[in-house]
This record gives C-alpha cells, structure tokens and sequence, in this order.
C-alpha cells in the first residue's frame, strides 16, 4: 500500500472518530453569513481572493474567511472548514472510503497547471538521465505528472532520482541552489525561471496527461445537507471571481504582483500561458475523474477504482461560469 493511501485511510479514520461539526452560520454585524473556506496556497487561490476584494462574495450575502490547510481534505472532513479548495485525487480516495465529504463544483481550472523544467545544462527530457528532479510533494498530481512525462520520454525511476522538493517558491529555490537538475513546478515560477535564466520550459504537463483532473471544491456532508443554499451562493461567487479575473487581465495582474513577489512582465507572461487551460466551468466531468483513478492506479497511487455518483455531487453548480 502506497504512502499516499496510508495517509488518507488516517485522515478518514479521524474524521469517523470526531464528529462533523456542523456550521452556526454565525453572521457579521452587517448581516453577512460567515463561511471558512481553505483555499489553495500560491497563485491557485489568487483568483477567489481577489474576489472576495471585489466583492463577489458579499454579493452572495456572504463574509468568507481563509484559512490555512496543508491537508484540505481532512480540514472539511472534521467540520473546521466549510468549503475547501482540494486535488482531485485526495478528494476522490478519502470520499471513496467514507470521508464525509462531496465534491461539489470542479475548480475554475481542471488540467494541471504543473511544468517539467530543467536547470542549466538540461537543454531537453533526453538529458534528463542520471540527474535528480523534483516531483513536488509525493503522491500528488505534480509526481503523476513528473513520472508520465518521463515515461514517455523513455525514462524509468531507474534511471533517475525523484526528489520530494515542495511546490511554488520551494521548488524553485532548490532548482536554484542546485539540490535538483530540473523540477515539476507551477507558473509563475517557470516564466521566472526563463527571465532570469535560471531554467527552461521542457514540458507542460496538460499535453502528456490532459484528462488527468487536478482540482475540485468539497465542502463537509453535513454543511452540504444542512445548508444547500449556502454552497450555492459561494460556488457563485468563486465562479464570478474567477471569470472576473480572467477578463480583466490587466486588473488582476496588479493584485497578483502584490501577493506573489514577482516582476510584472513574469507573471504576465505566466498569466497568458495558463488561458488555454482557465476555463472556468463548474461542472465535474465524471468521465475525467474515472479517467484520473486509472492514471493513478497505473502508478500505484490508487488501490481502486471509486463510483464517482457517490461522490459528486454537481446539484449546487451556478448556471453561469464559462470563458
């Protein structure tokens, strides 16, 4: 059994021995319904913050709160989050073995937004041989990713050294120390590293796998039963801030370069490289998850396949969304 599944069977055994907890939906002062939502770390989470600037989510008569997870999954499950932003694959495993949680809304993009880039001296993949790459943290979508591109490419672990190095500035800061020779990121850390010539672009990880999906919304079972209309309500405004910031590229630029420390041009360049794959669309594609259980069993990361009707659950989509 892989690490990975290890550590979500502990996660749902915790979540059977502490009880859901169910929201108050205590209001602020002014009437608006706060919900503690875990969003994603790094320029994921950037577009549903900046809605919450923009207030979209007010709009929706609600005060969100962030916070803080390393393990979303677990968060919601407990009832210490109502809504959280998750990988795919976690979301799926802890479900599928009676976490109380539904997937709810896909995120406003499914197809990772991970890179394969190398250091100096790693022109392509071929070069890869015999050199250590960072595969992010391990058994999530970064190291499926990092190991499918090498396949492909010919190389098997045999042949290289997979290093577990974080994401975002972590990952990049050990391309540039030189713990590894090239490494799966995230943008805008690829845009950066070709700026300052730290590394190069080797592959982007939605043309190997493009129907691996990356990232949903779950909110708790008993949030979900008791306040249906609450969900709603958030997956709207997430919606809209997420298409908001699309459109509004020049708008969003400004509000990103202050939260991620990176010049202007870079994280512009990254912004245009990731439109083909901001797509914002609500719904989960069940297709595409059965799709991203075999990709995961193929790796060892999944030990089966989950029914996916009893985990999604597309009833509180908002009717918009889209481009």
């Amino acid at each position: 059994m892989s690490r990975r599944i290890v550590t979500v069977c502990c996660a749902v055994l915790l979540a059977a021995l502490i009880p859901a907890c169910s929201s108050s939906l205590e209001k602020t002062a002014n009437g608006l319904v706060k919900v503690s939502y875990a969003s994603f770390a790094g320029p994921s989470g950037l577009p549903a913050k900046f809605g919450k600037l923009k207030g979209f989510f007010a709009k929706q008569g609600l005060d969100v709160s962030f916070v803080k997870a390393t393990d979303p999954v677990g968060l919601t499950s407990s009832g210490d989050a109502d809504i959280a932003d998750a990988d795919t694959t976690s979301a799926v495993i802890a479900a599928g073995k009676s976490a109380p949680i539904k997937i709810v809304s896909s995120m406003y993009r499914t197809k990772g937004p991970f890179y394969l880039i190398g250091g100096k001296g790693v022109p392509n993949i071929a070069q890869l041989k015999g050199k250590r790459i960072g595969i992010g943290r391990k058994g999530s979508g970064m190291e499926v990713t990092a190991r499918y591109i090498l396949k492909k490419n010919g190389l098997t672990e045999n042949d290289v050294t997979l290093v577990p190095n974080g994401s975002y500035e972590a990952a990049y800061a050990s391309l540039e120390s030189g713990q590894v020779d090239a490494t799966i990121i995230h943008e805008p850390f690829v845009s950066l590293a070709e700026s300052s010539g730290t590394g190069r672009l080797l592959a982007k990880g939605w043309d190997y796998l493009p129907n691996f999906h990356t990232g949903v919304e779950i909110s708790n079972t008993n949030f979900t039963s008791k306040y249906p209309d609450i969900v709603k309500k958030f997956l709207a405004a997430y919606f809209e801030s997420a298409k908001y910031a699309k459109q509004h590229e020049s708008e969003f630029l400004n509000y990103a370069i202050t939260q991620i420390k990176v010049p202007k041009a870079v994280e512009q360049n990254a912004l245009r490289r990731e439109d083909p794959i901001w797509t914002n669309i609500p719904a989960v594609d069940a297709d595409m998850v059965r799709q991203t259980q075999e990709i995961q069993k193929s790796f060892g990361f999944q030990d089966t396949t989950y029914d996916t009707s009893k985990i999604i659950d597309n009833s509180f989509l908002p009717s918009g969304g889209g481009k």
